[in-house]
């Protein structure tokens, strides 16, 4: 799994124009999942995430999770974290997983984010058109591979 997080004042997320999901201060987290991807790979990210310590301290230091802050998630479904673009200048997607593969493990990671921040998050809708918009805090983005634990 690869996730892009972002700390954000807030973000939103639209489809066909409604918003469907949004948050004030907190993490906008895009998420790509391919095959190999498991509830280890789940656990793991998951609780990476919501310790993260990228939020300033009372003295301006990146010092405290979001767990410390009562943010908020807007998690956002993208496969498109898993192109390839060694050959040609089309990008190829055959490392994310297919549908009936990622909608399960994407739900799952819905619940254990929830579990693990204690509270319900927000989100997009998988496989979905949608529009993200974000207010980067910071700027601050972390990108993280479950493949590279160590």
């Amino acid at each position: 799994m690869i996730a892009v997080i972002q700390r954000v004042s807030e973000s939103s997320v639209k489809i066909d124009g409604i918003i469907c999901g949004q948050i004030g201060e907190g993490l906008m987290v895009l998420l790509g999942i391919e095959e190999a991807d498991g509830t280890e790979d789940i656990a793991w990210l998951s609780k990476k995430t919501v310790n993260l310590r990228i939020f300033p301290d009372e003295n301006g230091v990146m010092n405290k999770s979001l767990l410390e802050t009562d943010g908020g998630i807007l998690l956002i479904s993208q496969f498109t974290l898993h192109a390839s673009t060694k050959k040609g200048n089309r990008p190829s997607y055959i490392k994310a997983a297919k549908p009936e593969i990622a909608i399960p493990l994407y739900e799952r990671f819905i619940k254990t984010l929830e579990s693990e921040l204690g509270k319900p998050i927000q989100t997009g809708e998988f496989g979905a058109d949608m529009k993200v918009a974000l207010v980067n805090d910071g700027p601050v983005t972390i990108i993280i591979d479950s493949r590279n634990r160590g």
